[in-house]
């Protein structure tokens, strides 16, 4: 399992690509590559409960470790007998809000060092406050040092465990090992031999960890992190064919079944953003490459086009040794699609908990929206509140009330409280519908009320099966029951939002506040938030009565002052200028 793993970079899905994968291309030779393979929800953790859970997270909870009540497919194997085994370099297992996936296991090896995982301790130069990016990026830069080889490279070291249980347990029967790369996440930090083919002779400061953000960079600088991600990507090639050669060396092949995936994709200039999360879930990163070789049926090189998700592996492992799925499990097992393409998914979801809620029946994908700019209600639902780095804090808890017991939760009544900090709020990009089969690339949102209604139904009916609270109804301006009509549909009514979302950016430090949005922002700015602000980002300052916001100051500059985020502020601004444009209006607001 590889993370971030772009499936329109690889060279089985994609001949023409710069990435140079050849061992995916074996890999596609030996076993049956999936078309229509795609994400549930976002990102790592969450993704990794359903693979698990065999059931969506993102509609009850945001990041968040395994529930008491959820049935966990590598525990339903270890009480049944079989030894599994995790071995990984994905520092979010070992965090508050994932720290209870990799007890579920038989055993685990963690390798240190990816990203900003706090492992050799060297004290920053300065106040950095943890979990910050300048605490990560000083952390990352710590990490590299001990890294100097490609044999001392956490990825290497965690392919070395892998391979090491491998050779001490092939002989043996009954057992499952999952070998979970980080890479190619962000940052790109792969050895020189591997960046030496895509950035010859280069000189200074290395572009390798893009922000999440729209693209605000000049080209080359783009291209530059393209580089690096290839040369990462290449040496993830490398480590899936030290993978494919032990199934040489042992025959795994004859009982064995291998599967080859990602969570999600990363975003790499294409449709003007960097990363995930923070804009629509486009098919970059949530049609994902999938492998599996089966040895029941024994179908090398062939290709499947039935519709299937990340749900479906948790089913699929406990039926391979014999064990019936869960009842609270929705994935399917894709041992008949590897057979015979059999089966599949009429319809899936996928989404990011306060996010979009994304529906799609292979063709079409329909992205809805929260109803109001509030995105609101927005709740959590958990018996454990954790967040990515942290335990929710005392002013998130004290409003909690306990939710009435749900279909999965065992009879268990977990708690309730409204999500305090969602990542995104999806009503900047409006609802949005696309026709794969005549915009692949996503590039053209279509209107189109028959199938926009067409679709809600199905999203409906899915958040029914789901068991999705009422607030998510609510938050989405979907009835629960009754007749769907047109005045459910938001695609139309939101076109000139989301046709902004898609539009590559200028630079920031290009862009004056113009007057419409610099009024309504300063008197912002002048009431009490003032002196907390200034305070906080222009040192010495603390005295100033006012911000000073004109014609001369840049977005990046009011981003810094206000706390708010810079692209943020710039789609407020396309806005603007668009509606400035459409209604001849001037330079009055509009409402």
């Amino acid at each position: 399992m590889f993370d971030s793993l772009n499936r329109h970079m690889l060279q089985p899905y994609v001949a023409d690509t710069f990435v140079e994968t050849p061992n995916f291309r074996r890999l596609a030779s030996l076993s049956v590559t999936f078309d229509r393979f795609y994400a549930g929800s976002m990102p790592c953790i969450p993704a990794r409960r359903e693979l698990h859970t065999g059931r969506y997270n993102f509609l009850h909870r945001s990041w968040g470790p395994l529930e008491p009540f959820d049935d966990s497919m590598p525990e339903m194997l270890r009480t049944a007998g079989i030894h599994t085994h995790l071995v990984s370099d994905h520092p979010h297992y070992w965090e508050d809000g994932g720290a209870t996936y990799h007890t579920r296991y038989s055993t685990w090896e963690f390798l240190r060092g990816q990203e900003g995982d706090p492992w050799k301790g060297v004290v920053a130069p300065g106040p950095a406050e943890h979990g910050t990016l300048l605490a990560m990026q000083h952390q990352d830069r710590v990490n590299r040092s001990h890294m100097p080889t490609e044999a001392e490279h956490s990825q290497t070291l965690t392919v070395d465990a892998g391979l090491e249980f491998i050779d001490t347990n092939a002989a043996a029967d009954d057992w499952m090992l999952q070998v979970e790369l980080f890479d190619p996440h962000e940052p790109f930090f792969a050895p020189r031999s591997y960046k030496d083919a895509y950035l010859p002779a280069h000189d200074g400061p290395e572009f390798d960890w893009p922000g999440y953000e729209k693209v605000f960079e000049p080209r080359e600088q783009v291209d530059e992190a393209r580089l690096h991600y290839a040369a990462l990507v290449t040496m993830c090639d490398a480590s899936l064919g030290r993978v494919l050669d032990a199934f040489d060396r042992h025959d795994l092949w004859d009982d064995t079944m291998l599967i080859v995936n990602t969570d999600h994709g990363f975003l790499l200039g294409e449709h003007g953003w960097w990363a995930k999360s923070v804009q629509p879930w486009y098919n970059e990163l949530v049609h994902l490459p999938m492998f599996v070789w089966d040895p029941r049926s024994r179908w090398p090189g062939r290709r499947r086009n039935a519709l299937a998700q990340t749900i479906d592996i948790a089913p699929t492992l406990l039926r391979f040794f014999g064990l019936e799925p869960g009842k609270d499990m929705l994935g399917q097992d894709l041992g008949d699609i590897v057979r015979d393409d059999d089966g599949g998914h009429e319809a899936i979801l996928f989404g990011i908990h306060g996010g979009h809620v994304n529906v799609s029946d292979g063709r079409y994908v329909y992205m809805r929206a929260a109803a109001d700019a509030s995105n609101s209600p927005l709740e959590e639902f958990t018996l454990m509140p954790t967040h990515m780095r942290s335990r929710f804090r005392t002013d998130e808890l004290a409003g909690w009330a306990p939710a009435e017991a749900m279909s999965f939760t065992k009879g268990v009544r977990t708690m309730r409280m409204p999500t305090s900090t969602p990542l995104v709020n999806p009503w900047m990009h409006g609802s949005l519908l696309f026709d794969l089969a005549t915009d692949p690339q996503q590039q053209q949102p279509l209107v189109d009320d028959a199938v926009e209604l067409r679709l809600l139904g199905i999203l409906r009916d899915l958040l029914i099966a789901n068991d999705a609270p009422t607030s998510q109804f609510e938050r989405l301006g979907v009835p629960r029951e009754g007749t769907l009509r047109a005045e459910h549909l938001q695609v139309d009514a939101h076109r000139a939002r989301g046709a902004l979302t898609a539009v590559p950016m200028p630079a920031p430090d290009q862009l004056n506040v113009p007057e419409v949005l610099a009024r309504p922002l300063r008197e912002l700015l002048s009431g009490r938030q003032t002196r907390d602000i200034v305070a906080r980002h222009i040192p010495g300052a603390a005295d100033t009565e006012l911000v000073a916001i004109d014609g001369d100051m840049s977005l990046i500059d009011l981003a810094r002052v206000a706390a708010i985020p810079v692209q943020t502020l710039v789609l407020i601004d396309a806005a603007l200028r668009a509606a400035r444009s459409e209604t001849s209006i001037g330079s009055g607001a509009p409402s």
